[in-house]
């Protein structure tokens, strides 16, 4: 029997989101140990699911994990920007009735730290496709520190990205995220709800898998399919993603696409593509919290396609 070493962020909420889904496909962007794929397909026992990873460690744990719901179930390998296109081109978008995608790194990947994701690794890797060429070791002892400040700024959002990048240059090569977040500890933010070394983890392993380039892939082959009353449901564990999405679902809702200083509308005036089901991102309750202390960063927001 395997053992489960991985809980689902916001089961409940997703359980909920497609619970009036009674037929068709739902699409898991981000399988990991098929916490949320399983649950979907306990709960919609006449869908079938399509599952994506890029990690194949997850594959293979998967793989056996939903064994037992057969043909039901079908996993592919692969950036989900790359292989969601490549299943919109082959499936008759009226057959997917949801897409969830769950952003970020995985239980899976923090715990295990030959990965490289945990500031208290001897590796320093964060590659979520171990067989990417470009790992945190790269761009550490690599990049700039031009290059460095740009990520630790836009990625981490750290006042004092210059200090910080000064700081990696100085000192490097660096053979682990322990000995990188150690030389680093002076220099952090320090509060009370995070380690000080997590949002210089979080600019490194976002450059090493260019995440927000991903969910804005994900989002625009979702845009440009128009699936036909499909749900929609991102999650999301800091600001950067989350006004990503926000800001893609605000988009999708608006009729006039003219840009706003035109005199008028002449873009044809129906372009809406649905609405968005939550006013504000879902996030965990109290209970999820004290199951799981890491689902206290996630945010989920819903968009319904084709649904006025």
């Amino acid at each position: 029997m395997q053992n489960i070493p991985h809980i689902p962020v916001l089961y409940h909420e997703v359980i909920e989101a497609f619970s009036d889904i009674e037929n068709g496909i739902i699409i898991d962007c981000t399988m990991g140990y098929g916490g949320h794929s399983s649950m979907i397909l306990d709960a919609n026992p006449n869908i079938s699911l399509i599952a994506i990873d890029q990690d194949q460690t997850a594959i293979d744990f998967s793989t056996e994990r939903l064994a037992k719901y057969g043909d039901r179930v079908e996993i592919r390998k692969g950036r989900f920007s790359n292989v969601i296109k490549e299943i919109l081109s082959e499936v008759n978008n009226e057959d997917i009735k949801g897409v969830l995608a769950d952003i970020g790194v995985s239980s899976l990947q923090l715990d295990h730290k030959e990965r490289g994701f945990s500031y208290e690794s001897e590796t320093l890797d964060m590659r979520m496709d171990k067989d990417a060429p470009l790992s945190a070791s790269e761009v550490v002892n690599e990049y700039s520190t031009k290059e460095l400040e740009n990520i630790l700024l836009e990625y981490g959002e750290l006042r004092n990205y210059k200090k910080i990048a000064q700081t990696i240059t100085k000192h490097r090569p660096f053979s682990s995220a322990r000995e990188l977040s150690d030389t680093l500890k002076p220099d952090m933010p320090h509060g009370k709800k995070i380690h000080p070394a997590t949002l210089l983890m979080q600019a490194i392993r976002i450059e090493v898998n260019d995440e927000l380039g991903e969910l804005k892939s994900l989002l625009s082959s979702i845009k440009e399919a128009r699936l036909n009353r499909a749900k929609i449901a991102i999650i999301s564990f800091h600001s950067l993603e989350d006004r990503i999405v926000k800001q893609a679902f605000s988009s999708w809702t608006k009729s006039c696409i003219c840009p706003a200083e035109a005199f008028r509308c002449e873009c044809g005036n129906n372009h809406k593509m649905g609405k968005t089901l939550t006013k504000k991102p879902l996030m965990a309750q109290d209970d999820e919290l004290k199951e799981n202390g890491r689902s206290r960063s996630a945010k989920m927001r819903l968009f319904g396609m084709n649904i006025r």
